[in-house]
């Protein structure tokens, strides 16, 4: 297998969990194992931990079968490629919501960049909704339009008055 292969089948997996983990939010997380994601949305207790922080077995445990079967079957099979996207999605995730977004991390508190600001608006209406009907905004990395827009209204305000804050809109 070439290396311009392995590279497609990489990015195209990385790009495809997107839509997975979209899909495994809203029918899953806020489906039938909202127990484990409530405290996500609803915390209800002092600990680092959530029971949301589970669900990373979800994808977790099918990338590391894929590696192990990649493994068996060598590097011109896709099977650890496949794997190592999922790798890499989860990576992405991690520092995008776990550390960005929520700030479980107390790392990237800040940021002018029009995307980023877009993103944790999003995440934020997500969160509005404590329930686990009427969500929206169940991706991660693909953020709708309009939060776009909000982004480059909100920066062009804080290029104005200094301060991001009065130029974000209302929860």
């Amino acid at each position: 297998m070439s290396v311009w292969a392995i590279i497609g089948i990489v990015a195209a997996t990385f790009m495809g969990m997107e839509f997975v983990a979209w899909a495994t939010h809203k029918f899953v997380m806020h489906g039938f194992l909202w127990k484990l994601h409530k405290d996500h949305h609803q915390r209800d207790h002092q600990h680092v931990l959530e029971r949301n922080d589970s669900f990373f077995l979800l994808f977790a445990v099918p990338s590391m079968l894929l590696f192990l079967v990649g493994s068996i079957q060598g590097l011109s099979a896709p099977w650890l490629w496949i794997g190592l996207g999922i790798l890499i999605y989860g990576i992405a995730y991690f520092f995008v919501h776990e550390v960005f977004i929520h700030q479980r991390i107390k790392w990237l508190r800040n940021s002018n960049n029009t995307y980023f600001v877009a993103l944790r608006r999003a995440h934020k209406i997500h969160h509005k909704h404590l329930g686990k009907e009427e969500g929206e905004c169940f991706g991660m990395l693909i953020v709708p339009m309009k939060y776009y827009r909000e982004a480059v209204r909100s920066l062009n305000a804080k290029n104005r008055t200094g301060d991001v804050r009065e130029a974000m809109p209302a929860k």
